[in-house]
């Protein structure tokens, strides 16, 4: 009971620290982020009936992302959080509209697809970075504070859970709007969404917690602690990877059992059960360090991740990807904590916006991948790859823990 009432007592003082209103504004905030690629590819696909200018489009909001998050996080270490929230909340409110705008002719087969690939990069590349940068927040919050390891842990905690029910809720909404009103309502209200609550993201007191240095007060950043920055950031290379093939094997395997549409739905199961387990972490011993949590959790997805070779049907696979999902959520958490810990100072927004990217260029990877061996031999061989991913995750942590010791 007593560890019960501790983990709660983590939890209740975040809004303590930030404001009771920051919980559900971050959350809202990064809705836009995940309706933009799945809300880009639906409309492209309806208007022009091709499936490939759609995959190209969506693409393309994948790598101006990809491109843009460690730049919008540079600018946010040089100027601050606040400016430059404010002009992504209004730039990428203008592209997405533009996306719109670009689409709507291609229904009469003579417009040009190029600027609807031309307006979903630019809004890939504006897209406000809300959830590296509350993590950001969430460091500058707790520094100097007693509680400062647990506090964090609570509030990366929350941040992941947010990330994955975002990532749920969001393609929900996209099919909802999409089919009750129009295909090209959903990327609207994403605009709308984006004008509305980055803004007040932006205006938000909190974001005085990620103040920037003074230019002569930023240390000089060596290339030994570049090297160190990117083992957490090639994590999440190999996370995203593990997303994005998961996602084009359950494709096939939904299409082998004449379900095609419904992949994407399997998939939820994962963010399900890692939604719950990133909540888990702030009740995880302070022992157990940081290091032995990603190695464990890694340990945990390779071998979870075998199970997803048994299932022959749609409820088997469900159980299958119920328990895959258990480690994803809390080894996300942990990377960020290391991310955020070995940041370099006066550097944390780009090193937050480094991870984030590193998810994006991921799943664009594993999804090509998982593609390219779905078309191969079927969903049987596709499974590998999120496995690979799996194996590649163990291996960083425990480079990590060998680093340590050194």
């Amino acid at each position: 009971m007593s560890i019960r009432v501790s983990v709660l007592s983590r939890y209740k003082v975040l809004p303590d620290l930030a404001g009771p209103g920051f919980l559900p504004l971050g959350l809202i905030a990064r809705l836009p982020l995940a309706m933009l690629t799945i809300g880009t590819l639906t409309l492209v696909s309806v208007m022009s009936g091709s499936y490939a200018l759609a995959g190209l489009s969506a693409g393309a909001v994948g790598v101006g992302s990809a491109v843009g998050a460690p730049i919008l996080g540079a600018l946010a270490d040089r100027i601050g959080q606040r400016a430059v929230l404010l002009a992504a909340a209004g730039l990428n409110s203008g592209a997405v509209i533009a996306v719109v705008l670009c689409s709507l002719p291609l229904s009469g087969g003579a417009a040009s697809p190029a600027p609807v690939v031309v307006s979903a990069l630019a809004a890939g590349l504006t897209t406000p970075q809300v959830g590296p940068f509350a993590r950001a927040r969430w460091i500058g919050l707790t520094d100097g504070r007693t509680l400062k390891a647990l506090e964090l842990d609570a509030a990366l905690s929350y941040e992941g859970t947010a990330d994955e029910i975002t990532f749920v809720l969001g393609p929900a909404l996209v099919g909802v709007l999409g089919a009750g009103i129009a295909p090209w309502f959903p990327l609207a209200a994403a605009a709308l969404l984006t004008a509305m609550f980055v803004t007040w993201f932006a205006l938000h007191p909190t974001a005085h917690a990620a103040r920037p240095l003074a230019p002569h007060d930023v240390p000089r950043v060596s290339g030994r602690e570049w090297a160190v920055v990117l083992v957490p950031v090639a994590a999440m290379i190999a996370m995203g990877a593990f997303f994005g093939s998961t996602q084009a094997a359950l494709t096939a395997f939904a299409g082998e059992h004449g379900s095609p549409d419904l992949g994407g739905l399997l998939y939820a199961a994962v963010g399900l059960t890692s939604a719950v387990a990133a909540l888990s972490v702030a009740a995880w011993p302070t022992a157990f360090s940081l290091a032995a949590r990603w190695v464990a959790c890694a340990a945990a997805m390779l071998v979870f991740s075998l199970t997803l070779f048994a299932p022959d049907g749609m409820t088997s696979m469900t159980a299958a990807l119920l328990l895959v999902g258990i480690p994803v959520g809390p080894i996300m958490v942990t990377v960020f904590g290391i991310g955020g810990r070995v940041a370099p100072v006066g550097r944390t927004s780009t090193v937050m916006t480094g991870l984030a990217s590193g998810i994006v260029a991921g799943t664009a990877l594993g999804s090509a991948l998982g593609g390219q061996l779905a078309s191969q031999g079927g969903s049987s061989l596709a499974f590998a790859a999120p496995v690979a991913a799996g194996g590649a995750l163990l291996a960083l942590g425990l480079a990590v823990v060998v680093m340590r010791r050194g």
